[in-house]
């Protein structure tokens, strides 16, 4: 294995939302590795512009704004200009730097466990009694984070500035798939992308994927993946791209 390609002739399927594996592919070549985009998700707009507009406005006045993903502050950032003097949390680094990117100063994430769990831990969540708190996202994942603010008295808001629908796949998906050898790794950051693909893969090219290395971003999606067929199964740092790629490129590969 090269030091400066240690993916070299490895496929890496790629199954972020539709249109979005351009830069993560353009990493993949550079490490060696064959990209294949297989998007587990679409993501489109909220289609009552106006409604998100209006919930969207009364957000930033409030006290806590919690962005649940990347995609939300692209998808919030279309609809107004960020301005806030509410504290802003992120459930991760790439979040937080979608919000900086948009102008958001003063990001708070969780440091190790970037997801649900972690965010609740953070000291600013601890007292959160009578405080206005704003998730700002997609309709649909856990519910954690709702559950919790709301036992913690929270006096909630939900703004679902976009949400997320099973991708189209074709014989462009498909037809490499099928060819996948177990030199190959995919790349997962949502047990919902996933369970989009188990769906609509047909049962060859769904064998074929479960053969790959999976590497996840949570123990949470570890425990998912194994359950439903993947047998070699390792935990990245986070879903940054950066993170996924790293531990990819530890994997030991089996020829063939």
């Amino acid at each position: 294995m090269s030091r400066s390609q240690p993916l070299r002739n490895v496929t890496v399927v790629i199954t972020r939302p539709a249109g979005t594996a351009g830069p993560l592919a353009r990493r993949v070549r550079k490490l060696g590795g064959i990209p294949l985009s297989v998007p587990g998700l679409s993501l489109r707009a909220t289609e009552d512009a106006s409604a998100v507009d209006a919930s969207l406005r009364r957000a930033l006045e409030g006290d806590v704004l919690i962005f649940t993903s990347p995609a939300a502050v692209r998808f919030a950032a279309d609809v107004l200009p960020l301005a806030t003097r509410a504290a802003v949390i992120a459930t991760g680094r790439g979040t937080a730097r979608a919000l900086r990117t948009a102008n958001v100063a003063n990001v708070l994430f969780p440091e190790i466990s970037q997801d649900s769990e972690g965010v609740l831990a953070l000291p600013e969540l601890a007292d959160v009694n009578g405080l206005r708190v704003a998730l700002i996202g997609a309709p649909g994942g856990r519910g954690l984070l709702r559950e919790a603010l709301l036992a913690r008295g929270a006096v909630l808001d939900e703004v679902h500035v976009y949400h997320r629908v099973a991708p189209r796949i074709d014989r462009r998906h498909i037809d490499p798939l099928l060819k996948l050898t177990r030199r190959s790794a995919v790349l997962l950051s949502s047990a919902e992308a996933l369970d989009h693909l188990h769906r609509a893969l047909i049962a060859p090219a769904w064998r074929r994927l479960v053969q790959a290395v999976a590497v996840v971003s949570s123990e949470r999606l570890r425990v998912v993946a194994l359950g439903m067929g993947f047998e070699r199964v390792v935990v990245a740092r986070s879903a940054l791209p950066a993170d996924l790629l790293a531990t990819a490129a530890e994997v030991s590969f089996t020829r063939g």
